[in-house]
């Protein structure tokens, strides 16, 4: 069976295909009566709008493009997911890439981007796209940055403040009268990383007595987690840390499999902190004290942002920054 077509619709509804675009797109111009016989004759033929040929004859999509670190991630499915509430309250679809902390799937999926014409680009950056995303935004996309600052005043962020979430955790562990502490995730290219590192290195120099040392793992994974603890594992007793700091919760979760494997009592010999407070955290075998980020929160601002840059050029440049906070559960504090 063919599929209907607008011309079929006003036949349908004794009207021209101009009334019916009407009805579609700027009903204020048709009657409510004749917009209402056209929409039960598109109900009646079952007729389907192709949205994506008005769009690409008016060279604009109302679509948003969002690429993220690691689609794998809850914390940043909960970004991704306070972004799409936001863009459905303002009737924009939104289209998910996942870089998998890889510069060049990230330049591919803004290549991808770019061909789809979408009005907008949220984006968490692997590494210095700077010089792509202002070539984009000269084209007419407007572009937001996401879980981090822009550090450019062209583009609008929003951002944790990372080092404070990293002085937060050492801080914390400091209390409970730890002194060697290991820092374990990676790159240290993604700035995150090197905030929240730079935070504890801060907290632990206000403190006699207190190392901090940090292993980079290369990924912010389960795997990456394990690996890095069957290191520390490895050196002798008087040269293991007493606690260690995951820079997000899966490395975290990895490094508490790794310490239950080996026999290693949490937080009796070693204490653990994550960061971003996923929900895997609180239910894990020991419960993972962590910084908390609030995903959901960030994501709908960015979306707000980036819609108001979309309709507005002109619009002023914002970065909020969210405030961190500490979680303690088990892992630092016992029982």
């Amino acid at each position: 069976m063919a599929m209907a077509q607008v011309r079929d619709v006003a036949a349908h509804a004794g009207v021209s295909p101009a009334t019916v675009s009407n009805a579609l797109n700027h009903p204020e111009k048709v009657s409510s009566a004749t917009r209402e016989r056209v929409l039960s004759a598109i109900d009646e033929l079952g007729y389907v709008r192709n949205d994506a040929a008005r769009q690409l004859r008016q060279q604009q999509n109302r679509a948003v493009g969002m690429i993220v670190l690691d689609v794998a991630n809850p914390f940043f499915a909960d970004v991704a997911s306070g972004a799409e509430k936001g863009l459905v309250e303002m009737k924009r679809p939104l289209l998910l890439g996942n870089s998998s902390q890889d510069g060049e799937r990230e330049l591919a999926h803004l290549r991808l981007f770019e061909e789809q014409r979408v009005s907008g680009l949220l984006i968490s950056p692997v590494g210095d796209v700077l010089p792509r995303l202002r070539r984009i935004k000269e084209r007419g996309t407007a572009v937001v940055i996401v879980d981090r600052k822009s550090g450019a005043d062209e583009f609008s962020s929003v951002s944790t403040d990372d080092r404070l979430g990293g002085r937060l955790a050492a801080e914390h562990l400091i209390t409970q009268g730890r002194r060697r502490i290991a820092v374990i995730g990676g790159p240290l290219n993604i700035r995150q990383v090197a905030h929240r590192y730079a935070g504890a290195e801060a907290a632990a120099k206000e403190h006699d007595g207190v190392s901090v040392k940090m292993y980079d793992t290369g990924a912010m994974d389960v795997e990456s987690g394990r690996q890095a603890t069957q290191g520390l594992l490895a050196l002798p007793a008087a040269e293991r840390p007493d606690a260690i700091f995951a820079t997000n919760d899966l490395v975290a979760l990895g490094v508490l499999q790794e310490l239950a494997r080996a026999a290693v009592k949490v937080p009796e010999d070693i204490a653990l902190i994550g960061y971003d407070d996923i929900q895997f955290a609180a239910s894990a075998t020991v419960p993972i004290s962590s910084v908390r980020q609030p995903a959901a929160e960030m994501g709908q601002r960015a979306a707000e942002l980036l819609v108001a840059a979309i309709e507005d050029p002109e619009a002023p440049v914002q970065h909020p920054v969210f405030t961190p906070t500490l979680v303690p559960r088990q892992s630092t504090v016992g029982a």
